[in-house]
């Protein structure tokens, strides 16, 4: 496994826990708005930071692209 695939499969871990959410749901939203390939695009910046601030930006990312994020 690639440490970009390992940075990948922990922000789905971490987002899903932050937003209550199953891998199913989680998966699915990530692949309807992108965040997949914002989080390989970004990877080199993204990975040096903290599950907080991964969150966070995921949130504001998905909010960009319209998405109805659960609360």
């Amino acid at each position: 496994m690639t440490k970009e695939l390992r940075f990948t499969v922990f922000c789905l871990e971490s987002y899903k826990l932050h937003r209550n959410l199953t891998g199913k749901e989680t998966a699915e939203l990530f692949e309807k708005y992108g965040v997949f390939d914002y989080l390989n695009e970004f990877y080199d910046v993204l990975h040096t930071t903290g599950y907080d601030y991964i969150n966070n930006d995921i949130d504001i990312y998905l909010k960009s692209r319209g998405a109805v994020i659960p609360a």
